[in-house]
């Protein structure tokens, strides 16, 4: 897909990778410094006017970095729900807070009801929901603003210490607002906005074994020159291209409004698999080294399983695609 930002889309990459490369984890308001909470919202409303194309490409930056931010609840999902609703003076002011501050915002997509004009329900393992200042809450017929003092926000221990998860649980909680329209298909964003994180894992996987096997002897030569080293770094490149196609395909049926159901579906279940399997290779081809913990590769292991299961699971996503087929659509 090509939009009126593809032209800086390389410089954008350069960018991100610059400002992950420290060793300062980025907050939230650097995320905000930077333009990428805005990137989705408005110009008028203080954003960038960009699409989802532009926001992948920030996922699949942070994804190599393996970098622990508030990107994926506070924009990515946030900026998702608000601008697929109908414009109103509440909504243009939520919008605005994503792209400039201050306050930060999750979304809960879970099982939750509206009756008598309260908010109950539960939903778990939501992105970034701990400090979050409101919650944005699906329901039926739009979207319920809540304050993350009036639901109960618990942290969830996952094996990837790089993401931070909660569970989120409402009972009667009174919104400040309930917003009204369809907040769009969440669900495909979230899981193609992970595929893209677990692409940049797979990359950075690739690229840092390459250079290792590179400079790494053994019998009198480098590591990388032995037939088998070598088959094992090209399978992993072919994974990754073909990951690129699955996830540029998604991305693009995101940003243009169409039906990414089974685009989505397919990005997931393929680039997530191929970043736990990149992963591994990655620890088999360092050696010994790559089972350390200085070494960092579990980092990014673990960090690929758990994309590998957020937002459905591979097996859950083929499932959907076979149902799909199954009915001809």
């Amino acid at each position: 897909m090509t939009t009126s930002f593809a032209e800086h889309h390389d410089e954008l990459r350069a960018v991100a990778g610059q400002l992950l490369a420290g060793d300062a984890v980025p907050d939230w308001p650097a995320l905000v410094d930077a333009g990428w909470t805005g990137l989705e919202v408005p110009e008028h409303l203080g954003g960038a006017g960009a699409t989802f194309a532009e926001t992948a490409i920030v996922c699949e930056q942070i994804g190599r970095a393996a970098a622990a931010t508030d990107f994926l609840g506070g924009a990515v999902l946030a900026a998702g729900v608000l601008t697929a609703l109908p414009p109103t003076d509440i909504r243009d002011h939520l919008l605005g807070t994503v792209a400039t501050g201050p306050g930060r915002f999750a979304v809960a997509i879970g099982d939750f009801r509206l009756d008598d004009g309260a908010v109950s329900g539960r939903a778990e393992f939501v992105p970034d929901a701990v400090g979050a200042e409101r919650i944005l809450i699906p329901v039926t017929g739009g979207v319920a603003v809540v304050g993350s003092a009036d639901v109960a926000v618990t942290a969830q221990p996952v094996v990837d210490e790089t993401r931070r998860l909660a569970t989120v649980t409402a009972d009667a909680a009174r919104p400040h607002a309930v917003l009204s329209g369809s907040p769009g298909p969440l669900q495909d964003r979230a899981a193609v906005a992970v595929a893209c994180d677990s692409v940049g894992i797979a990359q950075q996987m690739l690229s840092r074994t390459v250079d290792f096997v590179k400079v790494r002897h053994q019998f009198g030569r480098p590591v990388g020159s032995f037939q088998a080293v070598k088959h094992a770094c090209a399978d992993m490149l072919v994974g990754i291209e073909v990951s690129r196609q699955l996830v540029g395909d998604a991305v693009a049926a995101i940003a243009d409004g169409a039906d990414a159901g089974v685009a989505a579906a397919m990005a997931k279940s393929h680039a997530c698999s191929t970043a736990v399997d990149a992963a591994g290779t990655a620890m088999q081809l360092h050696g010994g080294i790559g089972y350390t913990w200085e070494a960092g590769i579990h980092t990014y292991l673990k960090r690929a399983a758990l994309n590998r299961s957020l937002f459905g699971s591979t097996a859950a996503q083929r499932r959907r695609i076979a149902q799909r087929y199954s009915k001809g659509t």
